[in-house]
């Protein structure tokens, strides 16, 4: 959005509108959340629980303090602090273990659990437009029964439109986002406040002794709901993903004066009517609005929603890109949807991806309900391995003591897991839905890392060291041709297989041959100042280094300007850049099976042009390939 700060302080100007930007990005899932959360707790399938006035107050108070520690404690105040630079997300805090503990054996396990949250993070993605979508959509069945047929076919033709729109971004859009949401919130607040009136007394419920009686009379019961009850906290990933284009000040004054009351008035209004009509558990959320106003809500319960899937789809690009840039996945076409602010993308393999993925859940499910068994599962697994991984930026970082650390994040990660375990039980009801999709992102992205690592390894070995190579091919008189040579290479200090093959077939060398190595920082931007370094070799020989964040788009004729600033005499005309390109054969002996050798060949043969993915003018590269055998 043209709001974007990238995760730096917002000016105290701008924070209203800054915060009212955030209402539409960063809390449209959570945001929606009423919709479907109470309903899944009193009419889900396996363990509903009774209508009575001690149920219902028991299971308002576990939503109210759920609401409080989870996301008002836990997410807003301590894990916004856990930003990269200003960036959040799963994939920030990878970074941030990466950066401090890459080298020792509990940091490459932290790895490897981060890339399995961004895994369960991305079925959550897939998971957040079938639900939202299908549960606004079907409060048609209130407005007039006869029109059940049609919740599915309109669900499809919402869910496409929305996917086929991605290619322009949301920079149009998005001005549109916080105002429509700001409607949304004081519009179900306003629900909740009619329900309440005539049942004040569901206020009492904000005492935490309604919960822990709920515990003490059923507490079999009582555990089983935390499964739905986790329902009104979703998205809270997605807050703190987010985080980045707006900081964390608008992101907190956002959910304190707006989203939080009306989510709370919201549920508790809910709970009034359950009170005094328990017929109303098919649909209690629906139930609140008058006759008049039933249809007004239920599109301005679509609209919220579209927006709610728009801010997941978003951030899963973002996942993507943060993936691809710190070596999770390989090169993929990204396109920039705005000129004014580098974080909106689209991806579009990802785009269509999500949307026949999510087509599939709407046909297969069929309605809110059952996708509500598949939704837990994600968004606990996501939320207890944050919390694991804020133990290392907590001590690291914040220099936490031992003993605070685990008594703050302790409490977070038992009451994580205690969610987590409530979910369990659904496995079968559609909680493997999110571990399969996770494990179909989590093996590639696994894959991919382990592969690229056995690929430098093996480079590493054949390569020939520059400090040798220079004076040798000096002094066989290779011919001079005019102009620059690029070649790019992973790693400076080594003679890249390109060169070797361009003296092969060429039998000359240009007169400026410079060996660049494009590396990412594991810090979401780096400044332009700082992002080019070069070395002359000799009058000939030249490395440089261009480090770019993990958010940065890698734009390499841009070194070209760089390089004229420090008295290189490079002209854009006459500079070629040559590219290796391997063709990978499986081979046993290595530590890797067959089986992911062959899926890290199909994802290295797939994976975009490196030409295209660094900005390189077409009509300037050169491309020379090599057999490698793993």
């Amino acid at each position: 959005m043209s709001l974007s700060l990238n995760g730096q302080a917002a000016p105290r100007g701008r924070l209203p509108a800054l915060s009212l930007a955030a209402l539409g990005v960063v809390y449209g899932d959570i945001g929606t959340s009423p919709l479907y959360a109470m309903h899944a707790v009193f009419a889900n399938d396996r363990h509903p629980v009774p209508v009575d006035s001690e149920n219902v107050l028991g299971v308002l108070s576990l939503v109210f303090w759920s609401l409080v520690i989870v996301v008002s404690l836990k997410y807003v105040t301590l894990i916004l602090r856990a930003d990269n630079r200003g960036e959040g997300g799963i994939m920030a805090l990878i970074a941030l273990v990466q950066r401090r503990l890459a080298n020792q054996p509990v940091g490459q396990r932290l790895i490897v659990l981060g890339l399995l949250g961004a895994a369960l993070f991305c079925g959550e993605g897939i998971i957040t437009p079938a639900i939202s979508v299908l549960s606004a959509v079907e409060g048609l069945e209130m407005v007039t029964p006869g029109l059940d047929d049609w919740v599915i076919p309109l669900t499809l033709v919402i869910l496409l439109g929305l996917f086929a729109v991605q290619r322009r971004g949301t920079g149009q859009m998005g001005n549109w986002f916080g105002p429509i949401m700001a409607v949304w919130f004081l519009s179900i607040g306003a629900l909740g406040i009619a329900a309440i009136a005539g049942e004040p007394g569901v206020l009492a419920a904000m005492s935490p002794l309604y919960a822990v009686k709920f515990f003490a009379g059923h507490p079999l019961l009582a555990f089983f709901s935390l499964g739905s009850a986790v329902l009104a906290i979703t998205g809270i990933e997605a807050l703190y993903a987010d985080m980045g284009h707006f900081g964390r000040a608008p992101v907190r004054l956002a959910w304190t004066v707006v989203v939080f009351p009306a989510l709370v008035l919201n549920y508790f209004g809910q709970g009034a009517l359950l009170l005094a009509h328990p017929e109303a558990v098919d649909n209690p959320f629906f139930r609140l609005a008058p006759g008049w106003a039933l249809l007004p809500l239920v599109v301005l319960a679509t609209v919220a929603t579209v927006i709610a899937s728009q801010a997941v789809i978003s951030g899963t690009f973002s996942l993507t890109r943060q993936a691809i840039q710190l070596g999770y996945l390989p090169r993929m076409s990204i396109l920039h949807t705005s000129h004014e602010t580098r974080g909106q993308i689209y991806v579009p393999v990802i785009n269509w991806a999500l949307f026949v993925a999510v087509v599939v859940l709407v046909l297969s499910f069929g309605s809110s309900q059952s996708l509500a068994a598949a939704y837990g599962i994600a968004v606990t697994g996501t939320m207890s391995i944050t919390t694991v991984l804020a133990f290392v930026v907590a001590r690291r970082r914040w220099r936490w003591g031992p003993a605070r650390t685990f008594l703050v994040l302790g409490i977070f990660l038992v009451i994580d897991l205690a969610f987590f375990g409530a979910n369990l039980p659904k496995f079968s009801d559609g909680g493997w839905l999110p571990l399969v999709i996770g494990a179909l992102v989590f093996i590639p992205m696994s894959t991919w890392r382990r592969g690229r690592a056995l690929l430098v390894e093996h480079q590493a070995r054949d390569n020939m060291s520059l400090a040798l190579f220079v004076p040798l091919i000096e002094a066989e008189g290779i011919p001079t041709v005019s102009g620059t040579a690029v070649f790019l290479t992973g790693r400076l200090g080594q003679v890249p297989h390109s060169l070797l093959h361009s003296l092969k077939h060429y039998r000359c060398l240009h007169e400026r041959v410079i060996i660049l190595n494009v590396a990412v920082s594991s810090q979401p931007y780096v400044a332009p100042e700082r992002r080019v370094r070069i070395e002359q070799v000799n009058a000939r020989f030249y490395q440089s280094r261009m480090e770019i964040g993990f958010m940065d788009t890698p734009k390499v004729p841009d070194v070209i300007a760089a390089w004229q600033r420090w008295g290189i005499p490079c002209d854009p005309e006459t500079t070629t850049f040559f590219l290796g390109r391997e063709t990978l054969v499986p081979s046993r002996g290595i530590p890797m099976a067959i089986w992911r050798q062959k899926m890290f060949i199909g994802m290295f043969r797939n994976a975009s042009n490196p030409a295209a993915y660094f900005g390189l003018p077409p009509n300037r590269v050169v491309e020379l390939g090599a057999l490698v055998n793993l």
